[in-house]
């Protein structure tokens, strides 16, 4: 599903974000990320999603290389995995059901049946009732909520989420954790960077430690 064969990524000035990684996530595994900021979990999820390339060694995504795919193979990769970003990246001029038709939107997917689609993914996620609210009325964990609608909307085989309870109390913490407990549970493929160990320990059978962009026990 996710493999890594001795991957460094570089960025400009020399800094070597990840150092020669090598590791593999198996289909329908629940995988987290540790590490201090700065550690390279950002980096690595970037690379999974193909936002980023390595500077050298191979990624592999259900078998493909991904350095070796142009854009618009890319693009149609990337419609496997879903995406849930630190800084959520919502849309305040749409309701929060129009935030959660975008993706399909963009690939131009049949408007009934995407309705259909937004409208059980916020059902999953506990704001089905919230669908014609501005998401700036939503609370900081119900944002989050949203962001997870979004991301699965389009039922992808892999779901990166990247420090998705940094900025919530324990509570919504708990209750976030356990949603990407529930798709993993269906058969997603679910990687999360997280810097809660007790929630890691939790939620999560194998944690992968990185330290300036080792591996670490």
């Amino acid at each position: 599903m996710i493999q890594f064969d001795q991957v460094t990524k570089r960025y400009p000035g020399g800094i070597d974000a990840l150092k020669n990684l090598s590791f593999k996530v198996d289909k329908g595994e629940m995988v987290f990320l540790a590490g201090h900021s700065g550690a390279g979990k950002s980096t690595l999820l970037k690379l999974i999603a193909g936002i980023e390339r390595a500077t050298s060694g191979t990624v592999l995504i259900n078998g493909q290389n991904l350095g070796k795919l142009g854009g618009t193979q890319i693009s149609y990769m990337r419609q496997h995995i879903g995406l849930v970003f630190q800084d959520h990246k919502i849309l305040f001029d749409r309701s929060v059901f129009d935030n959660v038709m975008l993706p399909l939107d963009v690939i131009g997917f049949d408007r009934r049946e995407a309705a259909k689609r937004v409208r059980a993914a916020l059902d999953k996620v506990g704001l089905l009732e919230r669908e014609k609210s501005n998401p700036i009325r939503l609370s900081g964990g119900e944002q989050q909520r949203l962001c997870i609608a979004r991301a699965v909307v389009h039922r992808p085989s892999i779901l990166l989420a990247d420090e998705p309870t940094g900025n919530l109390d324990r509570d919504y913490a708990h209750d976030i954790m356990a949603l990407f407990k529930s798709f993993n549970q269906v058969g997603v493929t679910v990687v999360v960077s997280a810097h809660d160990e007790t929630l890691m320990n939790e939620y999560g059978r194998r944690i992968i430690r990185l330290a300036h962009g080792h591996f670490t026990a």
